[in-house]
């Protein structure tokens, strides 16, 4: 008996907009519905993945089955005009399973779904037929009359809202589905609610869900996903303390001789990874001279025999009034915080493209809205977050992971030139920013930008 999850991406996506369904759209560089499969494919609870999508869009889907890998993914069927009739379609195809296998049905478009809901709904299903994810809900829900009217405020303490995956056995789902069409039914809310409908006396049991498995409706919704999956803490990227996975890798790290340049390289020499440094001071690489980019990494390349991944901490900060700033200052800072990544991303591509490897990037708080003394440094990691989304995009077809470290205040050698002694209390650590950077190289996830908080969270 299978495990299976059946992903439907056979909405229209008609309250979304766009040229696309919402499950095509880009979030941080992939489609919405890539994130979702993936999440499945991962699980060890689901055997067999089935998606149920528009005909016009089945070609589209198939093409991110082969460039994904998925090895779960047994079908792509042909929805219908309307959530029940795509589930009907799932159920048709499922017609010589085992009545007993286990079948979660999710929606494509809520991508952030976890581990943890899957296993919950697959362990329910041991003693019940049927299943929902729930979360409590924080605002009161209000009953209305056709004018709008109230008809009923029911006690929020026993209210939840719903979520998918919806889980059942085979059987159970078939018989209902079954019934309705029987009686001509086909106006329900859920799956759930088939189920309450034509099989009244089945038990419909509860599991815990997620304030993060949204669903992505509207074009704000791609936002807050976004800012979900920053999710900045290590957890966002490996579960337990371990970077074993650096072994024998190779890493460039450009500004590797101070501050958290310096602790990636010391923490990831630790952990087995072969590391090079690049600094104009180490040994005269200047990120703002393609050529001299292009020189490093090709000697890296002929030494090393690959390059997994480049990492650029390189920056400068000068703080002063911007009329006060001479040409030369006004050059460096453009050149070395902007001009330099995208020296380093040029030079670098061939090589990531090769081993499929990252390219992160660094950039500061002060990006999301520009500081006073300190404009070009700011705007200039603004850029590199637009540049970072912009090519994750551009290169996910070459198989090249770029993402972007968003640490707050550090305590660094530049940050005690501008801003002189401050309370340890107060900075994050540039240890701690090493590890969780080093962490998320080993994030299949690109375009992202990772905050990391003094509090962690």
């Amino acid at each position: 008996m299978k495990n299976i999850a059946v992903i439907l991406s056979g909405g229209s996506g008609s309250r979304f907009g766009g040229a696309l369904p919402k499950q095509f759209t880009k979030l941080a560089g992939k489609a919405v519905i890539e994130y979702t499969i993936d999440v499945f494919e991962q699980s060890e609870f689901i055997d067999e993945i089935l998606i149920v999508a528009q005909a016009a869009h089945i070609e589209r889907t198939l093409d991110l089955i082969k460039n994904n890998k998925w090895k779960k993914v047994s079908r792509v069927i042909s929805g219908g005009e309307e959530r029940f009739d795509s589930t009907y379609s799932a159920l048709t195809a499922l017609k010589n399973n085992d009545e007993s296998c286990k079948v979660l049905f999710h929606d494509a478009v809520r991508p952030l779904v976890t581990q943890q809901i899957i296993k919950d709904c697959i362990e329910t299903l041991d003693n019940f037929d049927a299943i929902d994810v729930v979360i409590p809900s924080a605002d009161t829900l209000v009953e209305v009359y056709d004018d709008g009217c109230i008809a009923n405020i029911p006690n929020r303490s026993m209210m939840r809202r719903g979520q998918t995956p919806q889980g059942f056995k085979l059987g159970s789902i078939q018989e209902a589905y079954k019934r309705a069409i029987e009686k001509g039914r086909k106006q329900f809310t859920c799956d759930c609610g088939v189920i309450r409908a034509m099989l009244p006396h089945t038990r419909v049991a509860t599991v815990a869900g997620d304030d993060r498995n949204i669903k992505v409706t509207y074009p704000m919704d791609l936002f807050i996903a976004e800012k979900f999956l920053q999710a900045g803490n290590e957890k966002a990227f490996m579960s337990h303390d371990d970077l074993g996975f650096l072994h024998d890798k190779v890493i460039v790290i450009f500004g590797g001789t101070s501050g958290i340049g310096l602790e990636i390289n010391n923490l990831a020499l630790l952990n087995g990874a072969k590391v090079e440094v690049a600094s104009r001071s180490h040994n005269g690489i200047d990120i703002t001279k393609l050529e001299s980019v292009k020189e490093f990494l090709k000697a890296v390349n002929d030494k090393q025999g690959r390059i997994d991944y480049i990492i650029n901490t390189a920056g400068l900060l000068i703080k002063k009034p911007i009329d006060l700033l001479d040409i030369e200052e006004i050059s460096a800072l453009i050149d070395i915080n902007y001009v330099g990544a995208v020296n380093i991303a040029i030079a670098g591509k061939s090589y990531l493209k090769k081993s499929r490897g990252m390219l992160l990037n660094f950039t500061s708080s002060s990006y999301t809205r520009g500081r006073a003394f300190y404009a070009l440094y700011s705007s200039t990691n603004a850029a590199i977050v637009n540049f970072t989304q912009a090519l994750a995009e551009e290169w996910v077809g070459d198989g090249i992971r770029i993402n972007c470290i968003n640490p707050e205040r550090t305590a660094t050698p530049m940050r005690t030139t501008n801003f002189g002694i401050e309370p340890t209390e107060l900075l994050l650590a540039a240890e701690d920013v090493a590890r969780v950077s080093l962490k998320a190289l080993f994030s299949q996830k690109t375009g992202i930008v990772v905050d990391i908080r003094k509090d962690g969270r």
